[in-house]
């Protein structure tokens, strides 16, 4: 790399630390430079999902207050995005490119569209509640199983993968959206970490993107969740869905 384009992956993984701690889709700010830089989109990838763990745990620790009290929640759920994680990042390996542009998008589109109707839905579902029909702690299995299939698909590119757990969780879990953030960055972590260590086996890596990446989402991962817990739910909803719309758009126009 040249140093500009040092200076430019450098700056892509301060961004991408930064959206991952407070809504997500920084996969879709490294992706591309990292494809500018001239590598591969599978060496991309990789080196990408290697080079976001500092970001994805710096995320994580800057919402630890937010985390109290829900141990045992993100231990049952963390189980499933490892095992997710390592099936998304064999799939990577395994699918045509072609499988990516068509599954994508659409995911991203679903996830935009729950989080946009997260309000009214959530209404509905305290209404229902109110009627005698119990929430469960946990979300139940429709939860986890959602929760799973969406780490599914973060250890295969990651890009909108918090925004897809956010809608999940904030239509069956009766929390506060900053208590929720919490534990998205905590299961982006297990799912990035479990995808980068098969990756280390089977695949090629850039290690300088990786150093850089690495370095600027660890800034980027603190700055994010001090800002991040600054906005209101209406807020970060808002921001989740401009930013999860910008992603789909460059998405669709790839």
């Amino acid at each position: 790399m040249t140093p500009l384009e040092m200076a430019g992956v450098f700056a892509a993984g301060v961004g991408a630390g930064a959206m991952n701690a407070v809504v997500g889709s920084g996969t879709l700010v490294t992706f591309p430079v990292l494809l500018a830089t001239g590598l591969s989109p599978v060496t991309a990838t990789v080196s990408n999902a290697l080079g976001l763990i500092p970001g994805s745990v710096s995320g994580a620790i800057g919402y630890r207050r937010e985390l109290a009290g829900q141990g045992r929640r993100v231990r049952k759920f963390g189980v499933g995005a490892a095992l997710g994680g390592l099936c998304g990042a064999t799939l990577l390996l395994a699918l045509p490119a072609e499988a990516f542009e068509t599954i994508v998008p659409t995911l991203v589109g679903l996830a935009l569209l729950l989080v946009a109707f997260q309000p009214l839905i959530a209404g509905k579902v305290r209404a229902r509640r109110a009627e005698g029909h119990p929430s469960r702690r946990d979300g139940g299995r429709p939860l986890s199983a959602g929760l799973a299939l969406a780490s599914v698909y973060g250890g295969y590119f990651a890009a909108a993968q918090g925004i897809i757990y956010i809608s999940l969780m904030g239509l069956l879990l009766d929390e506060p959206l900053q208590r929720l953030n919490a534990v998205k960055n905590v299961l982006a972590a297990i799912v990035n970490t479990v995808a980068a260590a098969f990756f280390l086996f089977v695949a090629d890596f850039d290690w300088t993107a990786v150093a850089l990446i690495a370095a600027g989402s660890a800034l980027g991962g603190q700055l994010g969740a001090r800002t991040g817990r600054r906005f209101s739910p209406a807020v970060l909803r808002a921001v989740i869905v401009v930013i999860g719309t910008l992603a789909l758009v460059q998405l669709l126009l790839r």
